[in-house]
């Protein structure tokens, strides 16, 4: 029997159904706002965007974008390409430390370099924190790439008369293309996104410029104006990443094991190349944990850690990523389960919508959600399920992109077999597909998890009145410039963060093998 016909006709029907209901969810956001953009009309939207205020916002914006982009790509490329092809020692032990800024909160890294140079700020410090933050995602699908590819190419150029160099130039980096543009994707609309960094440092763009329209008196048209601008450039740059990753073939095709590339000697360079590792872990790494550290103990010491206001704020935390976490999964399944069961340009379609989440700054998402059930769900607002569907609505492409690849692991032909049997739907999806595909709902789960945890804009728009979690409680003393009381709830965040490094460093050693 075909795999097409799993689940059975009545079920697929329903799964439809449901991952359509999730794609319109996500498309909810981007609607409500650019429909409230529109409703003021040509000329009063005109005389709003043509401000000076605007351009200023615009050309910080670029700026950022203009300095920190080209640095965390030379920066990821660069140390992917030390750990991973040259015979750098402990090779495992940076191949961890690359990935430690992703256990630190990029709020928290601004809060600790502010707090060890207080003249720090504007421009300057926050390309050095973003760029020290945000490396690691170039980093991480550059060097898996590195671990996967063919070095057949490499070598034949090699045996041709190509010096080193020129061979990884002509063969290697055209490969690493969709890697390197992939990992620019994410760091782009992280800039664009960012607000806890950008604040911090005093530094203005349309994220801090929103959140500062809705503190000073909310307004659905000009916030969503600013809403929309911030959409706009979402949209370029996707289509941006989309041109220059191109459609160049970059995996072998044919017969034959692929060949291992040789390990390229360092040499006279080993030194260098290992202070430049050290010095980038110190500043990436050592500086904000050491500083948070610090902080934390002069707390202890001065008697200024409240362990049951600490301890209610890191509950409400899991609590929220426990539920977060779970109806992402349960929002991802449906159309998880369609693309690896039932592929179609339908189901392709609908997997692009859901994607469109990330690139939506969660102040776009909170803000839509605001205007949305102020003025038609008013007993919605001020709830905690609106911040848990802001939350899906944002995370929910983490939790498909692992659920796409645990799902393949269990063959259709399994499922077929059991409906044979006689076992219905549900109980052939747990007794079959889940126990096979369970790690990658897990690791899905995780990633959405450790993010609600962290996340800051969404949560400042949206929690409830009262509501404190580790990211409002760090973010409310820090702004206060008290920087003691900020250190536990910044310490536990790293400590709740710790388990995605550990996840993607694992990741990143399986698909090696």
């Amino acid at each position: 029997m075909p795999a097409s016909s799993e689940p059975r006709p009545r079920g697929m029907t329903t799964v439809a159904m449901l991952a359509a209901a999730v794609a319109a969810l996500i498309l909810l956001p981007l609607v409500v706002v650019v429909g409230q953009a529109l409703g003021l009309g040509w000329a009063r939207a005109g005389e709003f965007l043509f401000r000076p205020r605007i351009g200023e916002l615009l050309g910080h914006t670029a700026a950022l974008m203009a300095s920190t982009l080209p640095l965390t790509l030379v920066i990821g490329v660069g140390a992917a390409w030390l750990v991973e092809r040259t015979d750098l020692p402990l090779a495992g032990f940076w191949r961890t430390m690359m990935l430690a800024p992703l256990a630190v909160p990029a709020f928290v890294s601004a809060y600790a370099w502010v707090s060890v140079r207080p003249q720090l700020a504007g421009f300057s410090g926050a390309a050095l924190v973003t760029t020290l933050a945000y490396h690691p995602f170039v980093f991480l699908p550059v060097a898996s790439m590195l671990r996967v590819l063919d070095g057949a190419d490499e070598n034949i150029a090699r045996s041709l008369g190509l010096g080193r160099g020129r061979a990884v130039v002509r063969t290697v980096l055209p490969r690493l293309r969709p890697a390197i543009c992939g990992g620019g994707l994410i760091v782009a609309l992280h800039l664009l996104a960012e607000y806890g960094v950008l604040e911090m440092m005093r530094y203005q763009t349309f994220t801090t410029a929103i959140l500062q329209q809705y503190a000073v008196g909310f307004s659905d048209g000009q916030g969503s104006l600013l809403a929309s601008m911030l959409i706009l450039l979402c949209v370029l740059v996707l289509t941006a990443e989309v041109v220059l990753r191109g459609r160049a073939r970059v995996s072998r095709f044919g017969s034959g094991v692929p060949e291992r590339p040789a390990t390229v000697p360092l040499g006279r360079w080993t030194v260098p190349a290992l202070l430049a590792m050290t010095v980038l872990v110190v500043l990436s790494v050592v500086v904000p944990v050491a500083q948070v550290v610090r902080w934390f103990a002069q707390a202890l010491s001065q008697g200024g850690v409240d362990l049951p206001a600490l301890a209610t704020v890191t509950g409400t935390s899991i609590g929220l990523a426990v539920v977060g976490g779970l109806a992402a999964v349960l929002a991802a399944l449906p159309g998880a389960w369609l693309l690896s069961r039932h592929r179609s340009a339908l189901t392709v379609v609908l997997e692009r919508v859901t994607f469109i989440a990330s690139a939506l700054p969660g102040v776009v998402v909170a803000l839509a959600l605001v205007t949305l059930s102020v003025r038609n769900v008013h007993w919605l607002y001020q709830t905690t399920a609106l911040l848990v569907i802001c939350y899906v609505i944002l995370f929910v492409p983490r939790a498909m992109v692992s659920l796409r690849s645990g799902l393949a692991a269990s063959p259709p032909e399994l499922s077929e077999s059991a409906h044979s049997l006689g076992s219905g739907g549900p109980a052939t999806f747990f007794r079959v597909v889940l126990p096979l595909s369970l790690p990658s709902f897990l690791t899905g789960f995780v990633l959405v998890a450790l993010a609600v945890v962290t996340e800051l804009t969404a949560t400042l728009l949206l929690a409830p009145t009262g509501m404190r979690t580790l990211a409002l409680a760090f973010w409310g003393a820090s702004d206060e410039l008290d920087y003691v009381r900020a250190a536990p709830y910044a310490l536990m965040m790293i400590a709740l963060s710790v388990p995605l490094t550990l996840l993607l460093r694992h990741q990143l050693q399986k698909e090696s093998r």
